[in-house]
């Protein structure tokens, strides 16, 4: 039975569509991952609906806010309490009431609204473990898991004072929600000068910034095609089809699927801080990014600080000290090596790997293991030439394909050795050998995809061997582990395993299995 994930996630023309979009994306992987997946949404306005339209996902609509409730926030709420148009107390009743009968295994929360007090009935009304997404920092959050894709020079320091409880980190733009077609999406491709400029100001853009920054494209001297892309769920529409047709060559683009090759198709993005700056950075696309809210002033800043964007302002947008934006787009369309490093920083962030990334973490209690095949070559090779693996093996010199397969050849049929691939869904995670010393003694050797450190795989992957190990032997065994000096994560490994020893050479006993694989 697949493992069930509930994500709480709300849209509206105040929130606007990244969080939905997000989480959306984490839904895609987590079903690629195996699970089922469900959401629970208000329909604070029409925008979620809109979203969600055509949407595969089962979706719980709890109940539409009163339009007569007093919304004046408490003393002790959150700063972005009435994000939720409706008491925390509620919500979490409400949450509670549509989930109870049959609880999901993880329960992820995308929404500022909501604070420990949330975050402590739910989980434990439901006996749930809890994903907090954020990147705030300004509120207690209480939580198994927190995930803040923003870059920060030290997490643990941004939420100081915040947490109820040590949570895994799931922390850096190597973790950004991004959808699948980023994977694989085409990259910009740098030119001389600049054909044409993209503007996406977020799928609401209440604020009407687009036309803002149309005007300022052409304030600044840009005479070529702009592309607007925006949502049918954008309040100034009319306003902005009339804002393109009296700048041309300007289009308007509605209700995308996903932004990927508008991100490659244009030699200058203006964009706005939020989810779709780790789009732009994916995509290696040279982006001049404004703050529109009070949650983007500390990621424009830090990514402006590391090259990978420009940060300009407008009149009464969130970052009145960074340079006017004329003057910014001046300087980019005037300067192509500052466009290239641009795109090449912005490249270096995000892979597009970040919501298969969180997924797997959530869903690491389902791994299991296949035996390997020639078919595995290739990433086996892959995995095992990385620098990160190589510095913690045995023989560290880097080896040839041809070498590899060779290798192979004599392990897949060698009657004292056994090698295991572990799979979370579909997805590959790692692998583990088996090496006969005795009848009763085994060593073992495993590694995880050099991409997918620090989501909690290594214990999943080290027990599954164990089990496919005593149910192919029949009766109980000794494993040994050799681990290099220094390598204090193959420590934490064992240890936390049962194994004794340490800090080079670990042992176990294993004893029979008769479980199901």
């Amino acid at each position: 039975m697949a493992s069930r994930v509930s994500i709480r996630v709300d849209a509206s023309a105040h929130i606007g569509t990244g969080h939905l979009k997000r989480c959306l994306s984490l839904a895609e992987a987590l079903q690629a991952a195996g699970a089922s997946v469900d959401f629970l949404v208000r329909p604070i306005d029409t925008v979620a609906a809109q979203v969600l339209r055509g949407s595969v996902w089962r979706v719980h609509w709890l109940s539409r806010p009163a339009e007569d409730v007093d919304k004046t926030p408490r003393a002790d709420d959150p700063p972005h309490a009435r994000w939720a148009a409706i008491d925390w107390q509620q919500d979490a009743d409400e949450t509670v009431a549509a989930l109870q009968i049959s609880p999901p295994a993880w329960l992820v929360l995308d929404h500022y609204a909501f604070d420990a007090r949330w975050h402590r009935q739910v989980s434990q009304d439901l006996n749930t473990r809890l994903l907090v997404i954020d990147d705030t920092a300004d509120r207690t959050i209480d939580a198994d898991a927190l995930l803040d894709h923003n870059w920060s020079a030290d997490h643990r320091a941004k939420y100081a004072g915040h947490l109820g409880r040590e949570p895994r980190w799931l922390a850096g733009p190597r973790f950004a929600l991004l959808g699948r077609t980023y994977r694989d999406a085409p990259k910009y491709r740098e030119v001389p000068e600049v054909r044409s400029i993209g503007i996406f100001m977020g799928g609401t853009d209440p604020g009407g910034i687009s036309m803002r920054v149309l005007a300022a494209c052409r304030e600044a001297g840009f005479a070529g095609e702009i592309e607007i892309a925006t949502t049918s769920a954008n309040p100034n529409l009319a306003h902005l089809r009339t804002a393109c047709a009296d700048s041309p060559p300007a289009r308007l683009t509605i209700d995308l699927p996903d932004l990927a090759h508008f991100f490659s198709r244009h030699d200058l993005q203006i964009g706005a801080g939020g989810g779709a700056t780790w789009e732009r950075c994916c995509i290696g696309a040279p982006t001049i990014v404004l703050a529109l809210a009070e949650n983007q002033t500390a990621v424009v800043p830090g990514l402006t600080q590391l090259g990978a964007v420009r940060a300009a302002s407008l009149p009464g947008t969130a970052l009145p000290d960074a340079p006017p934006l004329t003057r910014v787009l001046i300087d980019l369309l005037t300067h192509a090596p500052a466009r290239a490093r641009l795109a090449e920083r912005a490249g270096a962030l995000v892979d597009g790997r970040g919501a298969q990334r969180v997924a797997l973490h959530l869903l690491a209690s389902t791994l299991q293991v296949r035996p390997a095949s020639q078919d595995d070559a290739g990433q086996l090779h892959r995995w095992r030439n990385h620098p990160t693996v190589r510095a913690v093996s045995t023989q560290g010199e880097e080896i040839a394909l041809s070498d590899h397969e060779a290798w192979l050849d004599r392990v897949l049929v060698a009657p004292d050795r056994w090698l295991l691939i572990g799979q979370i869904g579909e997805c590959a995670v790692g692998s583990i050998r088996w090496d006969r010393v005795a009848d009763d003694q085994q060593e073992v050797s495993l590694y995880l995809d050099p991409d997918l450190l620090g989501l909690g795989l290594g214990p999943p992957l080290l027990l599954a061997g164990e089990q496919a190990m005593a149910r192919r032997l029949g009766h109980p065994f000794s494993v040994r582990a050799t681990v290099l000096p220094g390598n204090t994560a193959s420590q934490r490994l064992f240890e936390s395993c049962g194994y004794h020893g340490g800090p080079l050479q670990y042992a176990k006993s294993v004893e029979d299995s008769h479980e199901d694989s």
